[in-house]
């Protein structure tokens, strides 16, 4: 089996750092870490990860709009993506329902739950867990 690889996109240098090491312990997946919308998207661009977590609240480029780039660009727009947020609103549910995500993670989260939520959402179930 092949090792996933996960790219977090926060600005929040502690969750991407929870985010990371929940991922790497836990599934023993390798992750990728961004502090910004841009870096992510470079990164993305790159290095090609199976799934992108992405924060909706970052300073400069938001998530909304570093999703709009990954999705317009021909080495990004197949990459599934989640979004990570403290502000999950019943409002915003529904208007990203319309949007081209994986699902949706809420702040606060908790970290020992990540792997099997990010397995269900992105259809990895079948894979063998740790």
């Amino acid at each position: 089996m092949q090792t996933k690889r996960i790219l977090v996109i926060d600005d929040d240098e502690i969750i991407r750092l929870v985010l990371q090491l929940s991922l790497s312990t836990l599934a023993q997946w390798q992750v990728l870490t961004a502090a910004t919308g841009q870096e992510g998207i470079k990164i993305a661009q790159t290095e090609q990860p199976d799934a992108i977590l992405l924060d909706m609240m970052m300073p400069d480029m938001d998530g909304l709009a570093t999703m709009h780039e990954l999705n317009a660009q021909l080495e990004t727009q197949n990459i599934p993506i989640i979004l990570v947020t403290a502000k999950a609103r019943m409002a915003d549910k529904q208007q990203w329902s319309e949007l081209a995500i994986s699902g949706v993670i809420t702040k606060p989260f908790e970290p020992s739950e990540l792997v099997p939520t990010i397995q269900t959402m992105l259809k990895w179930e079948g894979e063998a867990k740790v």
